[in-house]
């Protein structure tokens, strides 16, 4: 499986969230280039040093989100992604590039020697805070990667995704959209809670799992304290609990880092 090709294991891996500062032309930059790619470092560095699985970085400061992604984030994002696998040369690296910017994060990861993309809308429309997600890019995005020769980046795909509303597809459970990210090509999916930081559905988590052979993800709403509820994911991307005070926008807390591995460490013995 390529995921245990890249993550050296098949459970309960564990990747962390640098949440790039405001990028130029978006409403709240307000940082030079050069500081933003060295806060990124930063932030890459802790994880590093506390033995974190993998890293995905994200525009998320970019706010409020838009579906014209300009060329200046594509770069930007480039820069950063670049200057993160130099800081983190042996660790598996993804990208996310909101909104819905899934062919762009392909190039920005085929550019940076990065190993996954998370992407939004790969199946299905809905409705998100930014607006309607009407096409699903399943098709075009699989097909952009390979015409540019990144089908070594994998691409895993949420489900049901936070901060979005599903009545378009109500009468599709997520088990269903998870088998249909599999039948397009899917190479994880994930399940979120309804919000940034929000607890995914344990029941949800055992229900795609059964559903789907592809690995199964927890894509929000981890910490220290219920972790032990999502040993069963094949991985955790995890935001919020790691910066201070448990908040997305705040820096990454070094010491929360390395309580969370550590204790992880020993559930997994």
């Amino acid at each position: 499986m390529k995921f245990v090709q890249l993550f050296g294991r098949l459970k309960s891996v564990v990747i962390g969230m640098i949440h790039v500062k405001a990028l130029p032309g978006t409403p709240l930059h307000r940082m030079k280039v050069s500081q933003i790619v060295e806060d990124a470092c930063r932030e890459a560095s802790i994880y590093r040093d506390a033995g974190i699985d993998g890293v995905i970085v994200e525009n998320m400061h970019d706010l409020p989100y838009s579906f014209s992604v300009g060329p200046e984030v594509c770069a930007c994002m480039t820069a950063v992604s670049t200057a993160v696998r130099g800081v983190c040369p042996l660790l598996p690296l993804g990208v996310q590039i909101l909104s819905s910017a899934n062919q762009q994060a392909l190039a920005v990861a085929l550019a940076s020697g990065l190993d996954f993309i998370r992407a939004e809308g790969f199946v299905f429309s809905h409705v998100a805070d930014e607006g309607l997600l009407s096409e699903a890019c399943a098709g075009d995005l699989l097909r952009y990667r390979r015409r540019v020769g990144a089908e070594h980046v994998q691409i895993f795909t949420d489900v049901k995704k936070k901060h979005s509303a599903h009545a378009l597809t109500s009468d599709v459970s997520i088990e269903e959209t998870s088998r249909a990210a599999e039948f397009f090509l899917s190479d994880g999916v994930i399940v979120t809670g309804a919000a940034t930081g929000a607890e995914a559905d344990t029941r949800e988590l055992r229900d795609v799992s059964q559903s789907v052979r592809i690995p199964v993800l927890i894509g929000s709403g981890v910490t220290y304290d219920n972790m032990e509820r999502y040993l069963n994911a094949n991985g955790m991307i995890i935001g919020s609990h790691f910066k201070e005070g448990g908040h997305w926008a705040n820096a990454v807390d070094p010491e929360r880092v390395k309580r969370f591995m550590g204790k992880m460490r020993e559930l997994r013995e």
